[in-house]
C-alpha cells in the first residue's frame, strides 16, 4: 500500500482492508510510516521519535491495526513517557499503567504509532511550547493547527493518520478540528471515562475522545470506547441503538437555533465564520428543519469568571503537584510566563471561590437544558476565526496576566466552552471555505447525553455539503513521495 493509497481511506476503511484480507496491518503501517515521515518535519507534531513498532493492541477490534497516535496530555499507555507540554516534566515521565481510555482504545483495535503535541498543560487554543516548538497547520505552515489537540490535528489533517487520540476542557477537540478541516466530537460528560486518574477533570469540564476525518469514523469509535468504569462518577444510559447506526439514518426534523454571537469571551467574528454557519443554516432548512435565531439566556461576563477560576486551580493543583512530586521549584526556568500566572492565581483562590464558580456553572446548565426543551440543537461558528496565526497565542508572554491570557485564548474561541460548563456533547464540522482555502469549523451542540441526535445530523450534513474531496497542501505533499 502506497502512503498516496492509505491516505484516501478512513479508519473505517482501513479496517475492512486489513480485515478481509486485501491488505496486511504491517503494510497499512509502513504506509503510514511513510505519510508521517513525510509531513512530520514540517508540521512538528509528534514530541518524540515514532515508535518503531506500534504499541500492543487486539487485532480483531473494530479498528484492527488502525495507525493512531496518543496525545500527550492526561491519557497514558504504560511505559510511554508523558511531558504534557512542559519542560517540568525533561525530557518525559514513563507511566506506570494505561489509563481507562487507552485500553479501551487497544481494544478496539488502535495500534499507536506515536505520541502527538500539545502545548503546557493544555491551556491555550493553539499548539505552541517552549518544550517541543509550535505545530503547524497542513492547511497554511503559517497558521495554528489549534489547541489544545494541535499535534493530533495536524497529524489526520495531513492524513498521516486517519484518527487520533485528543481531548477537550474548553474546545481542545472542536478547535483544532475547526482549525484543520476535521469532525472533531466532544462527548457528553461522563460518555467516556477519565478514570482511573481523574473523577471530574478540571471541575468536570475534561472529556476525553479523539479527532477523525469522517462522521463514520467518530461514531464508530464512540462505539468503540464509550461507558463507564468502576467507580466513575457519571452512568450515562447507553444509545438505544449503535452510534454508527445514526449516521446512516439521518436525522428526524428538528428545531435549531441559529447564534452567531460568542457565549464568551467577548470577542469579534470573522465574516467567513458566520458565512459557513449561514450557508448550514440553508442546508439544514432544505434538509426539513426548523432554524431560527435564538440563543440561551446567559451571564457571559460571570461564565468567564467561573472559567478562569476552574481553569486556573486546575493548573495550580497541576503545577504544584508535580513540583513537589519532582523535588523541583516551579519558576520561569521551567514554566512558560502564563502558566506560571495563572498557577499563582490559582493558588490565591479561597475554598469559596470555587463553590461560586460551580453556582454561575450551575445556573448555566440550567439555562441551556431549559433552553433544549424547545431546541434540539444550537448551531454556532465554532471558532471566532477560521484560525489563528502562530504566535499570537504566545504563552509565553510576560506582559500577561491570568486574565489577560485567558481573555486572549476565549477571544478566538468563545463558542466552545459552553458546552463544557454544561457537560453537552458538541461536534465541530469542516463546513465552510475561506478565499485562502483554509478550513472553517461550524459547531452543533446537543441536549445532553444526545450524541445520537448529532451524529445523524453530521451525517447528513457530510452527504449535503460533503469535504472529503478538499485536501491541504501537506497532504499534497505526502502523496507526491509516494
Amino acid at each position: 500500500m502506497r502512503a498516496d493509497e492509505y491516505a484516501d481511506h478512513d479508519a473505517t476503511a482501513l479496517a475492512a482492508l486489513i480485515r478481509d484480507g486485501e491488505v496486511s496491518a504491517g503494510e497499512v503501517h509502513a504506509a503510514a510510516a511513510d505519510a508521517i515521515d513525510a509531513v512530520n518535519p514540517t508540521l512538528n507534531a509528534l514530541v518524540q521519535p515514532r515508535f518503531a513498532e506500534p504499541l500492543a493492541h487486539d487485532a480483531a477490534g473494530p479498528f484492527g491495526g488502525v495507525p493512531f497516535a496518543i496525545k500527550d496530555l492526561v491519557l497514558h499507555a504504560e511505559g510511554v513517557p508523558q511531558r504534557a507540554g512542559t519542560r517540568m516534566l525533561g525530557d518525559g515521565v514513563p507511566m506506570p499503567a494505561d489509563s481507562a481510555l487507552m485500553t479501551r482504545f487497544r481494544r478496539a483495535g488502535l495500534a499507536a504509532t506515536g505520541v502527538t503535541a500539545t502545548p503546557e498543560f493544555g491551556f491555550n487554543a493553539s499548539t505552541e511550547s517552549v518544550a517541543t516548538g509550535a505545530v503547524h497547520n497542513p492547511w497554511d505552515t503559517t497558521r495554528s493547527p489549534g489547541g489544545s489537540s494541535g499535534g493530533s490535528a495536524a497529524l489526520v489533517g495531513a492524513r498521516a493518520l486517519p484518527v487520533a487520540h485528543a481531548n477537550d476542557g474548553g474546545g481542545s477537540i472542536r478547535i483544532p478540528a475547526a482549525a484543520c478541516g476535521l469532525v472533531g466530537l466532544k462527548p457528553s460528560l461522563g460518555r467516556v471515562s477519565p478514570g482511573p486518574d481523574y473523577a471530574d477533570p478540571l471541575l468536570g469540564l475534561g472529556v476525553e475522545f479523539a479527532l477523525t476525518r469522517t462522521v463514520r469514523d467518530c461514531a464508530g469509535l464512540l462505539d468503540a470506547v464509550h461507558g463507564s468504569e468502576p467507580g466513575d462518577r457519571h452512568l450515562l444510559p447507553a444509545p438505544a441503538r449503535p452510534f454508527l447506526d445514526e449516521v446512516g439514518a439521518g436525522a428526524a426534523p428538528l428545531r435549531i437555533a441559529l447564534c452567531t454571537t460568542p457565549f464568551s469571551g467577548g470577542g469579534a467574528v470573522d465574516p467567513d465564520c458566520v458565512a459557513a454557519t449561514l450557508a448550514t443554516a440553508r442546508a439544514l432548512e432544505a434538509l426539513g428543519h426548523v432554524v431560527e435565531e435564538a440563543s440561551p439566556d446567559l451571564d457571559a461576563a460571570a461564565v468567564d469568571d467561573a472559567n478562569l477560576v476552574a481553569w486556573t486551580s486546575f493548573l495550580a493543583d497541576g503545577v504544584d503537584g508535580l513540583a513537589a512530586l519532582l523535588g523541583v521549584t516551579p519558576g520561569r526556568d521551567n514554566l512558560e510566563a502564563t502558566t506560571l500566572a495563572c498557577a499563582i492565581h490559582g493558588r490565591e483562590l479561597r475554598a469559596s471561590d470555587l463553590y461560586a464558580a460551580e453556582r454561575t456553572f450551575n445556573t448555566a446548565r440550567r439555562a441551556v437544558a431549559a433552553f433544549h426543551q424547545r431546541y434540539d440543537v444550537v448551531l454556532t461558528p465554532t471558532m471566532n476565526v477560521p484560525n489563528t496565526e502562530l504566535g499570537h497565542l504566545h504563552a509565553d508572554d510576560e506582559s500577561l496576566d491570568a486574565r489577560g491570557w485567558y481573555d486572549r485564548i476565549f477571544a478566538v474561541a468563545g463558542f466552545t466552552a459552553l458546552a463544557n460548563i454544561t457537560g453537552n456533547p458538541a461536534i465541530s464540522l469542516p463546513l465552510g471555505r475561506t478565499a485562502q482555502g483554509w478550513p472553517v469549523g461550524v459547531q452543533l451542540m446537543g441536549a445532553y447525553a444526545a450524541e445520537s441526535t448529532l451524529l445523524a445530523l453530521a451525517g447528513d450534513l457530510e452527504r449535503a455539503l460533503p469535504w472529503a474531496a478538499h485536501r491541504p497542501e501537506a497532504a499534497l505533499a505526502a502523496a507526491g513521495r509516494a
